[in-house]
């Protein structure tokens, strides 16, 4: 059975947590919860050591969800999104964003409904 703390143990507690910080506190809780993937990442050399690449593709997202705030109406707003997300996923996928919404929105009239999926930037190639 464990053992419960007198008052005076627990005010001593307290003193050296108040002492020591919250901050301090915090990054021990975060090297203790990392700890165990450093070894994985010293055996293997392509792991980066910073998230910095996946800050940069995410950044435009970031931005423009700022930005449409300030569209004017919620429809003008969501417009907005939906190239800015066309546009991001284009690149994301190793398209020149001009060349495919060019070739898109130059086939999109006469594209089968069926076949619509074929214009996602995953799935799509410059026609011709």
């Amino acid at each position: 059975m464990e053992r419960l703390t007198t008052d005076d143990e627990f005010r001593e507690d307290r003193r050296q947590v108040d002492a020591l910080g919250r901050k301090a506190i915090e990054e021990a809780a975060r090297i203790r919860r990392i700890a165990p993937l450093l070894p994985r990442f010293l055996e293997d050399a392509r792991l980066p050591i910073d998230n910095n690449h996946d800050e940069q593709q995410i950044r435009p997202w970031a931005t423009g969800r700022k930005n449409w705030l300030f569209a004017g109406t919620l429809a003008a707003g969501r417009r907005a999104a939906v190239i800015t997300s066309l546009i991001q996923s284009a690149k994301l996928n190793g398209h020149d964003p001009y060349a495919y919404l060019t070739d898109v929105l130059e086939r999109l009239p006469t594209q089968r409904i069926g076949d619509i999926g074929q214009l996602l930037p995953h799935r799509w190639k410059l026609a011709g």
